[in-house]
């Protein structure tokens, strides 16, 4: 199963044969360039790192360019590790399948329709919000001089344990989390314009940053 990093597009649908509408998510996923593959010998574990998406020099670290530039790739603003079995690519030749070296190029071409993803991404931030929004609680009542219409209510205990226990929900930060989307399915590849097509919704605002996984 291959693995790749792309961007959230936007949304669309298809209607399969059967007249069935399905939602889609546009990702561009890669051209991803291999740009280390690391070792049990060398950093104590085996795992392949993919750069993703055109970077300024300005922007990458002095150790990220030299880094770069050891691998032969072009200036990558994303790296992002995979496990090794995660990655692959279709046998071309008498290359054997899923063997990858410095210097390749995973693209769409590696997915097929039907293969089930997980995508990784950042979800909206939304800011401070209160209990109602972030947990989904209910309003209390709205007349009779009621002084808690959105408070969140009761929250500690009598003199014991005389505190507030850790985890109770409270108003603070919603969204802006690493959010994985498990059990999606590939519906659609475009490998001319490197488009991934998935069924549902993955985190994340447009042009946000997302990891697809086998599931």
């Amino acid at each position: 199963m291959p693995a790749i990093i792309g961007r959230k597009i936007g949304m669309t649908q298809k209607f399969r044969e059967d007249g069935t509408r399905v939602s889609l998510s546009v990702i561009e996923a890669g051209p991803c360039h291999v740009t280390q593959i690391k070792t049990e010998e060398n950093e104590g574990y085996s795992a392949i790192q993919l750069g993703f998406g055109a970077g300024k020099e300005k922007h990458l670290t002095k150790g990220e360019r030299g880094h770069l530039a050891k691998a032969g790739t072009p200036l990558l603003r994303h790296l992002h590790e995979f496990a090794v079995d995660e990655v692959d690519v279709p046998s071309d030749g008498d290359e054997a399948a899923g063997e990858l070296t410095v210097g390749d190029i995973v693209t769409v071409a590696s997915f097929e329709p039907g293969q089930k993803v997980r995508v990784t991404g950042t979800s909206k931030g939304k800011g401070y919000a209160g209990t109602i929004k972030r947990h989904n609680f209910s309003r209390g009542p709205v007349s009779h001089g009621s002084h808690n219409v959105r408070g969140p209510g009761s929250i500690g205990a009598a003199a014991y344990p005389a505190r507030v226990f850790k985890g109770i929900k409270m108003s603070g930060r919603l969204g802006g989390k690493q959010i994985t989307q498990p059990g999606l399915e590939v519906v659609e590849t475009d490998a001319d314009r490197n488009l991934l097509f998935v069924s549902g919704s993955v985190p994340g605002a447009k042009n946000g940053l997302v990891i697809v996984r086998p599931a």
